[in-house]
């Protein structure tokens, strides 16, 4: 950490799930509450199913929404017929952020040990917007915020961090 003042971003949460409910949505509940213990705003959270249109137009919207900085999904992200949110990302990308799944997978090895290569946890940038997509489980929300978003994500964060570069993330389509 350095003597930069802390900058709060503005973080939107899609639950992907045929099944859940805001009443017991355990993994959006847990990244809520690290999103706001940061010093972060919850800007936005919904539930979708395991839909890939679906779940690419809300991406996309919440892409275009000024009051969003940063999207995080959880679900969807495994490897049966139903899990289309990877798919539903990259629809929607610019740039993928492929080391984010690296150092997620990481993480996880050290929790589940090879089970940790059935999650395809994705990063990427749309729009000049940040989206990570994360596993359904609590646990590995858990992982991914404490082990990788809660450090990129705060400005104070050295030698680098995903908040310092955020200005210029769509300086492509400024430039015209």
């Amino acid at each position: 950490m350095t003597n930069r003042d802390f900058l709060p971003v503005r973080i939107a949460v899609l639950t992907v799930s045929d099944t859940r409910t805001l009443e017991d949505d355990r993994s959006g509940d847990t990244l809520a509450d690290r999103i706001e213990g940061a010093g972060h705003h919850l800007a936005r959270r919904a539930i979708l199913p395991d839909d890939r249109a679906a779940i690419a137009a809300q991406l996309r919207n919440w892409c275009a929404d000024p009051d969003i900085d940063v999207i995080l999904t959880t679900g969807g992200t495994g490897l049966t017929g139903r899990d289309v949110t990877i798919e539903a990302h990259r629809d929607v990308y610019e740039k993928e952020i492929d080391a984010f799944g690296t150092v997620f997978t990481m993480i996880s090895m050290e929790k589940i040990g090879t089970s940790a290569v059935q999650s395809r946890a994705t990063g990427g940038v749309a729009d000049g917007t940040y989206l990570f997509a994360l596993p359904g489980s609590p646990s590995a929300c858990k992982d991914a915020w404490d082990g990788i978003l809660v450090k990129q994500l705060d400005y104070r964060h050295k030698p680098c961090n995903f908040v310092e570069i955020m200005p210029r993330l769509d300086e492509h389509q400024r430039r015209k």
